[in-house]
């Protein structure tokens, strides 16, 4: 069982709550936090009984961002101490592959759907790595920001793919390009989240969601049609999707959890799915998939 030092997980009645737990420093990003959320996700993949991925922050704030203990070089690769601790990251185009991009495609791969509930300040890899999230919630006190030109940087994790889909260009444009940070209420109004409820009923509202897929849905369904909705996003017709769709409907149309999804509503009475998602990963295939001729 790993052991984690910077987050929680806790799985009860089908949902792992992975909890960002580093209060003191409102959840600053580090790379040992990087490494025990790509973990905490490996593992409630592999446990066919998570049905659903809660993720959250302890204490007052989600995640500030990334940890700027180290100053003017928190960001540069070369630094001694920042290579060290990233001996073992792979590269891509020749560098050191971004922190938080790790995380947010490790997530975009998540096999469970993936519930977000933003309990506080949201800011920099705090508000980029919530973006493949399949549901995103916001307490009232929750404070959003694409920081980055404010620091000299760009967005990262993968951002300036997903925050376009999720909220639109001209949304996102406008939220990067200012760098500024705004409240709970305008991240409602621009899409980037789907509620925002009082702060005492944040974790409650999250639960309630995720206890609706576990009580009323196939697991099997569930993450199947997450890798739909998200991979056909990048198609380029709607013949990819119809491809796609034909193959999954032709082998779950003849699997348990077809029968008993309408065995069960002729029936009347609540549906009990047997289907293990372990068992149909290969129907869909997996997204997102770095490609061959990536160097």
């Amino acid at each position: 069982m790993t052991e984690y030092s910077e987050i929680l997980l806790d799985v009860a009645d089908g949902v792992a709550t992975v909890t960002l737990n580093r209060p003191d420093r409102l959840n600053a990003f580090t790379t040992t936090m990087l490494r025990e959320l790509v973990a905490a996700f490996d593992a409630t993949d592999a446990d066919d009984d998570v049905r659903v991925v809660l993720v959250t922050g302890a204490g007052r704030g989600f995640c500030a961002g990334a940890d700027l203990a180290r100053g003017g070089s928190t960001f540069d690769a070369t630094d001694e101490t920042r290579a060290a601790e990233r001996t073992d990251f792979e590269t891509v185009g020749g560098v050191p592959r971004d922190g938080g991009g790790i995380v947010s495609l490790r997530i975009a791969a998540s096999l469970k759907p993936v519930i977000v509930a933003v309990n506080g300040p949201a800011v920099g890899v705090g508000a980029t790595m919530i973006l493949p999230a399949d549901i995103r919630l916001a307490a009232e006190s929750a404070r959003f920001g694409f920081v980055f030109a404010r620091r000299g940087l760009v967005p990262e994790a993968a951002s300036s793919w997903f925050l376009p889909r999720v909220v639109g260009i001209s949304k996102a444009m406008e939220w990067v390009a200012t760098g500024r940070v705004f409240p709970a209420a305008e991240a409602l109004a621009g899409g980037l989240v789907s509620q925002v409820v009082p702060d005492a009923e944040l974790l409650a509202t999250a639960r309630s969601i995720a206890a609706e897929i576990v009580e009323n849905t196939s697991a099997v369904s569930v993450a199947l049609s997450r890798r739909m909705l998200w991979s056909m996003l990048g198609a380029s017709t709607p013949w990819e999707a119809h491809g796609v769709d034909s193959g999954a409907i032709f082998r779950l149309g003849q699997a348990p959890d077809a029968v008993e999804g309408v065995t069960s509503f002729l029936e009347k009475r609540p549906p009990k799915f047997p289907g293990r998602v372990g068992d149909y990963v290969d129907v869909v295939p997996a997204w997102p998939t770095r490609p061959a001729d990536m160097p």
